[in-house]
């Protein structure tokens, strides 16, 4: 079996493949005081639940946007597993040339995204990642990532909003009962998610317009569902892209006839097949 591990600014996904097929995930929060074993002790639980041994998993890879937290992470995964994770970044095959300026820059879960959304559907494609941040990542018709878009999510959005200001409420963010507010708690969340909604449906027309009307929309990340459901553009979600998408690299970089003993590597950069 295959550990994926995507760790977000928000929450840390996991997943475990039994080859392609996804038999169980979960969500963790983010925290930087977590200590090594802390992880081992969820990490561990979480197995157990399902159940799953840690004599099961195979290999290890992760998809990280924290650094603060893989020397911890690491730790824990080779105590716990006996293996040593392989870190998503320079050097790593993902099968996609990186037409971004440096390469490096691009964010792990980015790419990462991207392969899979190029998997699943083709290109050209979009992925809008609804997460800490809201993220758009283009890949071409020839399967090269172009590039994106990156702005603060409808979460940071709506805490800057009361944080700087002195009567504003904070708010739940959800479709309101109707578009004009007759309360300032529901004057905020029309604001907060029509407002946010034109935005991302204002800049997907904007990425068409380059890109072509052919192009697919892929929509995944934590906000995702509550956003989409009156986007003009956004049809198609999956909530598991970015774990399936470290499958796939996983896939391209796996040793012929690796045992669990030979499963290693450190982190590596991106380049293509």
């Amino acid at each position: 079996m295959l550990l994926v591990l995507d760790v977000g600014n928000t929450n840390i996904a996991l997943g475990v493949f039994d080859g392609s097929r996804l038999q169980a995930s979960w969500r963790l929060s983010t925290l930087a005081s977590r200590t090594v074993d802390e992880y081992g002790l969820l990490l561990r639980g979480l197995l157990t639940g399902n159940p799953i041994a840690p004599s099961d998993v195979a290999a290890i890879i992760v998809a990280s946007v924290v650094p603060s937290l893989d020397a911890a992470l690491r730790q824990a995964l080779e105590r716990i597993f006996g293996l040593e994770p392989l870190f998503v970044g320079p050097g790593l095959k993902t099968g996609m040339p990186v037409l971004y300026e440096p390469p490096a820059d691009v964010g792990a879960d980015r790419i990462v995204n991207a392969v899979a959304a190029l998997e699943r559907l083709g290109g050209p494609v979009i992925v809008v990642d609804f997460g800490t941040a809201t993220t758009f990542d283009v890949v071409s018709a020839r399967g090269e990532y172009v590039g994106g878009i990156i702005l603060p999510g409808i979460a940071i959005a709506a805490e800057a909003l009361f944080t700087r200001t002195a009567r504003l409420p904070r708010v739940e963010i959800r479709p309101p009962q109707q578009l004009i507010g007759s309360t300032t708690v529901g004057s905020i969340q029309s604001g907060l998610y029509y407002g946010y909604l034109a935005m991302v449906d204002g800049l997907i027309e904007r990425l068409l317009a380059e890109t072509g009307p052919n192009t697919h929309l892929l929509a995944t990340g934590g906000w995702a569902e509550t956003l989409m459901s009156a986007s003009r553009h956004l049809k198609e979600y999956d909530p598991h892209l970015t774990l399936e998408g470290l499958r796939l690299i996983w896939e391209k970089n796996r040793e012929p006839n690796s045992s669990k003993k030979q499963h290693s590597a450190g982190k590596m950069a991106l380049r293509k097949k």
